[in-house]
């Protein structure tokens, strides 16, 4: 199997994973992988239970498509994300349920819980509205987006991106729960934020978050501390 035959079973296999949690309903949403030379995006229309790894499409890096199927009607904000952000190598759309509520009423996400960390920055932003497909939507959402991992697009749904797969499900997981959590908040009246500097703090050690020893930067201070290390066991 050569590798983006196997990029693309495992973009399949997330979209599944996306709807069977949750996490989206249906066709909608879109993924995209980034590859040499451009990218690689899930097909429009295509329900992703009988999708086959042939029907995902391959992008250049000028927008151009190429074989048989059309790209996902999305595909502006892939590949002008990918263009703005070099950090990027995964973009994952979905209209869940939660975050397409609070994109509604055009809310972002503010530091209602610590994990707010997880996508970048100390909120996460809500974009303006446009029309589905159109660039206009695109530029909506690189400035809702901005340097952080997640955004909701107003009165549609939400925007996770990272360098990996699994990471940047993660990612979309959690803010679905963080719009969950928000919005019980709202509903018993409000809820204590965390301020600039406790944000700052957590921003920090999210640096350290979910690593190893040989992942972490031992430049950084605040940081995720392990506990005493007693050598390898014998038994």
């Amino acid at each position: 199997m050569d590798s983006q035959t196997a990029i693309r079973k495992e973009m399949i296999a997330t979209c599944q994973r996306m709807n069977s949690e949750d996490l989206n309903v249906g066709s909608a949403g879109n993924l995209s992988v980034r590859i040499d030379g451009g990218f690689l995006i899930t097909p429009s229309g295509i329900a992703y239970d009988k999708m086959d790894p042939s029907q995902i499409v391959e992008m250049d890096n000028e927008g151009r498509y190429y074989g048989d199927f059309i790209p996902s009607s999305e595909w502006r904000f892939h590949h002008d994300i990918f263009k703005a952000r070099p950090d990027v190598d995964v973009v994952l759309h979905s209209h869940a349920t939660h975050c397409a509520i609070l994109a509604c009423c055009r809310l972002d996400i503010p530091p209602i819980h610590y994990m707010v960390g997880v996508s970048g920055g100390s909120v996460v932003k809500c974009s303006g509205y446009a029309t589905f497909g159109t660039q206009e939507l695109s530029v909506e959402a690189l400035e809702a987006l901005g340097p952080r991992n997640a955004c909701l697009l107003g009165n549609h749904g939400v925007i996770a991106v990272g360098k990996t797969l699994n990471g940047t499900f993660g990612v979309l997981a959690e803010v679905e729960n963080l719009a969950r959590i928000y919005i019980g908040t709202r509903m018993l009246g409000g809820g204590a934020l965390l301020s600039d500097p406790q944000m700052d703090v957590v921003l920090q050690r999210f640096k350290t978050y979910g690593k190893q020893t040989d992942e972490i930067d031992p430049s950084i201070t605040e940081r995720v501390e392990p506990p005493v290390h007693g050598g390898a066991r014998l038994h």
